[in-house]
């Protein structure tokens, strides 16, 4: 008996198999996660409000999306709850992307984008970051805007590279293409602090994603939240599952706003320890792309590999990203004492 034949855009996408076998317990430095952990009191905040009756209950976003809204400054009918990012970007892409025109994304940028837009079975072009600056590609990004142009998709700071753009860039492409959907993604936000939060209500186009797997330290829970003027969020919800957020995650969220002088302190350290990497990778003669968020770029040339081996013999997980960019390796920046550890095991593999 033949098996049911998946759709073509299925058959053809490539699998996405993220390394993340054998991480506990080691130096994370490898997928940008806050490396210390979440805030104390999220997880006091569970402890006291986790009941069997609770998770006997469909989440009930009622009391935890007003303060999420008063914190990201937008009213609640402006903001989508989301399961991580991921859903952010599956959500936007079902609502707006369709094969009459374009997704356009940059290269190199997060894999998610592509991922579900070739999931989407809509065309994709790209606008390409460019070695060895690697900077932001803003011409060849307004050449590619057509009036088909159904979305565009960008990180800011873009991941892998950690290059930033302002909000003037921004605003360019915001009225380049005033009848496409233009999601900006700002992951690292706590890290760089330019946001386009503030554009929202100027351009009905303008959709912006932000995460707590990040700086707040809560990869595992998957929550994030989806940006837009009014009657796009109300289109947004339409294409997601009501219950996609689950409520232990909603509820960590609204405990981890709370933690101000967490955050703070955790930011302080990480740019700290940034720069220290500067010093160490210049000292060295390691090139690097200056970076406006938690991660930083490396180029190791063709010992790009032996190094992330060597390192994880040590414990110490970094990522390879020379698949797309040669002999790039992209180093998450912890707290001072963990970045110390990793220049000195730099040191002597170099």
């Amino acid at each position: 008996m033949n098996a049911p034949i998946p759709r073509r855009a299925v058959i053809e996408m490539a699998p996405y198999v993220p390394p993340t076998g054998g991480r506990y317990g080691k130096l994370r430095l490898d997928f940008n996660e806050n490396t210390v952990g979440c805030s104390p009191r999220v997880i006091e905040f569970l402890i006291a409000r986790l009941s069997a009756e609770r998770l006997s209950v469909y989440p009930d976003y009622a009391e935890v999306k007003p303060k999420l809204a008063r914190h990201f400054g937008v009213d609640p009918d402006q903001m989508l709850l989301t399961n991580g990012t991921d859903e952010a970007i599956q959500v936007f892409l079902n609502t707006y992307a369709d094969p009459s025109g374009p997704v356009l994304l940059l290269k190199p940028s997060y894999a998610m984008y592509r991922f579900y837009a070739e999931l989407a079975g809509v065309p994709i072009r790209e606008a390409h970051y460019q070695p060895p600056a690697l900077a932001f590609p803003i011409e060849e990004l307004l050449e590619q805007l057509t009036p088909e142009t159904r979305a565009v998709i960008l990180s800011n700071p873009n991941n892998p590279t950690g290059v930033g753009v302002d909000l003037a860039t921004i605003e360019r492409i915001l009225q380049r293409a005033p009848a496409a959907a233009i999601l900006i993604d700002e992951a690292y936000f706590e890290f760089s602090g330019v946001t386009a939060m503030r554009l929202l209500d100027r351009y009905p186009n303008l959709f912006i994603s932000r995460t707590f797997s990040k700086a707040y330290g809560m990869a595992a829970l998957r929550i994030g939240a989806l940006f837009s003027q009014k009657q796009n969020i109300a289109y947004l919800h339409k294409a997601q599952s009501p219950y996609s957020v689950n409520m232990l995650a909603a509820m960590a969220a609204a405990a981890a706003i709370e933690d101000t002088a967490f955050i703070d302190e955790l930011v302080r350290e990480v740019l700290s320890a940034r720069e220290r990497l500067y010093v160490a990778l210049t000292r060295l003669g390691i090139g690097y792309v200056t970076s406006a968020a938690n991660f930083v770029l490396i180029f190791a040339g063709d010992r790009a590999k032996q190094i992330c081996a060597a390192l994880r013999e040590h414990a110490i997980l970094v990522r390879d990203r020379s698949y797309e960019i040669p002999g790039a390796v992209r180093i998450t920046v912890g707290n001072r004492a963990q970045t110390e550890r990793m220049i000195k095991e730099l040191e002597q593999i170099w």
